[in-house]
């Protein structure tokens, strides 16, 4: 019987490069694999991208308001038939999305492997995460390392050097990636370091003439909101 996998970590995990690792491993064997993600992410566009192993895959887009069922009948129809799926960047599913793979594993017995965070930058978790953690057969963590050498478990958003310990606004989610050379970037801590390092205050946005927030509506969805911080 097929089953759901989740599969998270921090960032900085590898969790892209174990997504197309296993999509290699499957291949190898004659098996056929439909990548996906949903089009919230906007960094690589429709490719899954995995920056350790310096290489990329096309994958389907899907938008918050697809049914997966529906997606995976889609491609089937164009003459392929599928034995695993797997699905990156999964924190940002809904939980109808993660119902509907767990779905497709019993009524079609395809695999399902999904890679993705567990928390946003303020330490919780994710909707489509949290369905994971609920109803995955199988959960498992990789390890990223925090500069002080202990294991990383937080998605540390910093702006100017400081880090936001609370939600901006409504935004839970907000893009980005570690080493960024926006004004905002994101870095792999413990909690020790993560709780010892300097805050950033949500008000300090509203009162710096040298920023400013531009909100985006993802996907036509509230409850996906983009927020960027940038330089005016």
């Amino acid at each position: 019987m097929a089953k759901l996998y989740f599969t998270h970590g921090p960032m900085g995990s590898s969790k892209s490069a174990m997504a197309l690792m296993t999509q290699y491993n499957y291949e190898q064997q004659g098996y056929n694999v439909l990548l996906l993600k949903l089009n919230i992410d906007t960094r690589d566009g429709a490719f899954i991208k995995s920056r350790a192993l310096t290489t990329e895959k096309p994958c389907i887009l899907f938008s918050a308001d697809d049914n997966l069922k529906e997606v995976l009948l889609r491609e089937e129809i164009k003459g392929k038939k599928y034995d695993a799926i797997i699905v990156d960047e999964a924190q940002f599913l809904t939980k109808s999305h993660v119902e509907e793979l767990k779905d497709i594993t019993i009524y079609k017995d395809i695999n399902v492997f999904c890679y993705g965070l567990k928390t946003n930058y303020a330490t919780q978790l994710f909707e489509g995460s949290k369905r994971l953690c609920e109803l995955a057969d199988s959960e498992r963590e990789l390890k990223s390392i925090c500069k002080c050498k202990n294991k990383a478990t937080i998605n540390a958003l910093k702006i100017n050097g400081k880090v936001v310990k609370e939600v901006l606004g409504n935004c839970d989610i907000l893009i980005g990636d570690t080493n960024s050379k926006d004004i905002y970037t994101y870095e792999p801590m413990c909690y020790k370091c993560w709780e010892e390092a300097e805050s950033f205050k949500v008000e300090d946005l509203f009162n710096n003439n040298s920023q400013k927030i531009e909100v985006e509506n993802i996907a036509q969805n509230e409850s996906f909101v983009h927020k960027k911080v940038e330089k005016i």
